[in-house]
């Protein structure tokens, strides 16, 4: 099979050449690196090869606006991009499959229980409200050409060198420096990015939107006793619930400069997790508990 594969120099991208690879032809696409194709597809629309598969990878994730800019850079990279990755496309002939990797953000949420695909799209953040623009655009077009379509949407995902908020706390424990906050009983949906990346080239079943978790969900403190076991940590200091409160409040008076607010608390220890049981049943995926099956390095 032939895969067209957009972000291919992101975390996620890596993961799907290493499973891909031995098995199929990629073509890849990303801003530089080792991009087959080198374009910005927030400014530019590429040309492209005939390829059976497309997967959509590519977008602006992990970082909270602090400009008017940077909040237009989510719209320029994840709507835009997409609008010109279709443009490449309509000039071409159409692949068989487009899968779109999007996320769990469009639901605008920061606490909830095995939250399905049902659940109105809520996102006020640019990085949500761009992504929810993303996902009609390709239902749309795929749609009107009649060429089946997967809008994936993930939570976290972890692997090897985990960007974001669990690439912080790996390191945080590594290094020392971590805090919980009171019990960490907050538990998260999460991903494999092995496991996505293995799944997708045999994609079969009802195109649509799906959810895709591990379907264990963790809590931050089974998450955190994972990963200072894998480095023989011994256990870090636990931040009392009512002094982590106060400190929301100091950063709520403060500003962006203090590590943390009200807001970022409120998230930190709710829980928040996703249904992904349509995904089973109808596409028949599988996946491995991350507290099994992530490694680090």
């Amino acid at each position: 099979m032939k895969i067209l594969l957009s972000g291919a120099n992101g975390f996620l991208g890596k993961a799907m050449q290493t499973a891909w690879r031995d098995h199929h032809e990629i073509v890849t696409l990303g801003r530089g690196g080792n991009a087959m194709i080198v374009c910005d597809l927030s400014r530019q629309v590429p040309v492209l090869p005939v390829v059976d598969m497309v997967v959509h990878a590519a977008g602006k994730a992990h970082v909270v606006p602090k400009t008017t800019a940077e909040r237009d850079d989510f719209f320029s990279v994840n709507v835009q991009g997409t609008k010109n990755l279709l443009q490449a496309l309509e000039n071409n002939r159409s692949p068989e499959k487009f899968i779109f990797i999007s996320t769990v953000s469009v639901y605008g949420l920061n606490e909830g229980i095995n939250i399905s695909e049902t659940a109105p799209l809520l996102a006020e953040d640019p990085y949500g409200q761009s992504k929810i623009e993303a996902e009609k655009l390709v239902a749309d077009w795929c749609t009107k050409r009649n060429i089946k379509f997967y809008i994936l949407r993930v939570p976290l995902i972890a692997g090897k060198d985990a960007p974001g908020n669990l690439g912080a706390m790996i390191k945080g424990i590594k290094n020392g420096r971590y805090l919980s906050i009171g019990k960490s009983a907050a538990k998260k949906s999460i991903v494999l990015a092995d496991d996505l990346a293995r799944f997708l080239p045999g994609l079969q079943g009802q195109p649509g939107i799906y959810n895709l978790t591990d379907g264990y969900h963790p809590s931050f403190g089974e998450l955190e006793h994972y990963i200072a076991s894998f480095y023989n940590k011994k256990k870090h200091f636990s931040l009392p619930l009512p002094l982590a409160k106060m400190l929301g409040i100091a950063g709520d008076l403060i500003g962006t400069k203090f590590p943390v607010n009200s807001a970022r608390l409120k998230k930190i220890t709710s829980t928040l997790t996703f249904d992904d049981s349509k995904a089973r049943k109808e596409l028949q995926w599988h996946s491995h508990e991350i507290l099994k099956a992530w490694t680090f390095e």
